[in-house]
């Protein structure tokens, strides 16, 4: 099992809850491969609870990967807001939101270079701390 530290986008948490997600199976098998936990931020969190609204049982078992330590809510600083505006207008072109700038602006924070997301279109443009690209899984 890897023990990489990895922030996970809402993609991924929602495929993992919802077994009708088309990125159902490879996101399980993905998350089986790292030892736990998953790191994220509550706007991330609040996004994937909106998409599983209509998922039965869905927010209570968003908010029991939290209470078993599978994801942890890294918090946000009083530092992060005029960081997180800047990050918004660095990628202005990508209409970026609020939950992937809380991960790109963690990622710089804390040292994360692994994302897992399914959105690729943008994390393959947002860049670490050191202007290198995420490894992104699956």
């Amino acid at each position: 099992m890897i023990r990489d530290r990895i922030l996970i986008d809402a993609g991924p948490i929602v495929a993992l809850l919802a077994k009708d997600d088309a990125a159902h199976e490879v996101c399980v098998k993905k998350s089986r491969e790292y030892e736990p936990p998953f790191y994220t931020t509550w706007p991330v969190m609040t996004e994937a609870a909106w998409l599983l609204r209509r998922v039965s049982g869905g927010i209570p078992k968003l908010m029991g990967l939290v209470s078993q330590e599978l994801l942890v809510c890294l918090e946000l600083d009083t530092d992060s807001g005029p960081l997180i505006a800047e990050l918004a207008l660095t990628y202005a072109d990508l209409r970026p939101d609020l939950a992937d700038l809380t991960l790109v602006y963690v990622a710089g924070r804390d040292g994360f270079e692994t994302i897992f997301s399914l959105d690729r279109r943008d994390f393959s443009v947002y860049r670490d701390r050191r202007g290198q690209p995420f490894t992104l899984i699956p």
